[in-house]
């Protein structure tokens, strides 16, 4: 938690969250388990409602040439970022 006086990060001392400014309140340490999980289904657009510009590509399923497309990092940051599409008329997607 973060002092409400200054911002700083505040530590937790016989059941009182303390800053080194001076601020102290009552408060409760709660430590939380976070997991990461990893999606296996990167690139497809989970909302249909989803904004992306829609660019002249070919589908290689349908042969339609418009399909939507956006870009993601999917590796590390010195690889460069991978580019989808996503077919206007049959939606299906595809990545390069």
């Amino acid at each position: 938690m973060f002092c409400k006086k200054c911002g700083k990060l505040m530590s937790y001392e016989e059941g009182r969250l303390i800053c080194s400014c001076g601020y102290s309140e009552e408060g409760e340490l709660i430590i939380k388990d976070r997991k990461r999980s990893v999606d296996k289904k990167i690139g497809v657009v989970k909302e249909e409602n989803d904004i992306h510009p829609v660019v002249d590509k070919t589908c290689i399923k349908c042969k339609n040439d418009k399909a939507y497309t956006w870009a993601l990092q999917t590796r590390s940051a010195d690889e460069p970022e991978t580019i989808f599409y996503k077919c206007v008329k049959c939606k299906h997607s595809w990545r390069e």
